[in-house]
């Protein structure tokens, strides 16, 4: 792991789901010299290992997170307003999409749930 890799693990501490510009602006907060484009080439491997989740949002801005669950599949309820996030697990619609797709004559599928809300602290502060 290189110093910059391992710069930028350390700043997903902080925890939420943020752009690779949010993640860059932390780390040159921080004092790191660190450049946007190693912190998109980081951001993308480390999604593709499944130690980062990544989101796609109504503008088509990818952002992402440290992955907190411990299975390498999951889904995400994410708040619209302040960015929260929570891994949720829904057994029945992994049993249906197996379902339609071996209705189909498909196997090995791969697929992105994502549930955008308003949490219930945005709620309360009238987001």
């Amino acid at each position: 792991m290189t110093k910059q890799r391992a710069a930028i693990v350390e700043v997903l501490a902080e925890g939420g789901f943020r752009s690779a510009q949010d993640w860059h602006d932390l780390l040159r907060h921080d004092g790191s010299p660190i450049g946007l484009a190693t912190v998109y080439r980081a951001l993308q491997a480390l999604a593709e290992t499944g130690e980062v989740d990544s989101v796609l949002t109504d503008t088509g801005e990818t952002l992402y997170r440290r992955c907190d669950s411990a299975t390498s599949h999951h889904h995400h309820l994410r708040c619209r307003e302040c960015g929260a996030a929570e891994d949720v697990d829904i057994p029945t619609f992994e049993a249906w999409a197996t379902e339609v797709a071996a209705k189909h004559g498909y196997a090995h599928i791969e697929h992105t749930v994502e549930f955008t809300g308003v949490c219930k602290n945005c709620v309360q502060r009238g987001r």
